[in-house]
């Protein structure tokens, strides 16, 4: 698999706007684009070619609120942007790292998705993505 830059660091938030502001008053970080998809809330903050992804649980049922409720605010995962998703996932089952689903989702505008188990990563949570054109 051909990894090409870390698209995004994600970092779970308790409240979306404070967190806008800090990284805007804080390092100069301006947002690009905000979106939901499911019951998550993200913002999307560049950096050079990479992103800081921030994402808001909008409901106590969401997978950021129980990440937030177990671990607490604070590093959610990292983002490898990668050229082929389904290749990349066959070559991670031919290598038996675990994933957390048998295909990738849509995510972020429109990207192909896929996370793998922390359990094959040294507990930090690494999601790949394959990105539309554009993006």
């Amino acid at each position: 698999m051909k990894i090409k830059r870390v698209e995004h660091i994600a970092i779970a938030v308790d409240s979306m706007q404070q967190s806008l502001d800090l990284m805007r008053d804080t390092f100069g970080l301006e947002l690009e684009y905000q979106e939901q998809i499911g019951q998550t809330r993200l913002a999307m903050l560049p950096v050079g070619q990479s992103y800081i992804e921030l994402l808001e649980g909008r409901g106590p049922d969401s997978g950021v609120s129980k990440w937030i409720a177990e671990k607490g605010t604070g590093l959610f995962h990292i983002c490898f942007e990668v050229e082929d998703i389904e290749g990349a996932i066959a070559e991670l089952k031919a290598k038996n790292v675990k994933l957390q689903s048998d295909t990738w989702r849509t995510g972020h505008a429109g990207s192909k998705i896929i996370f793998l188990d922390p359990s094959a990563t040294g507990n930090v949570l690494i999601e790949l993505a394959e990105l539309t054109a554009g993006h």
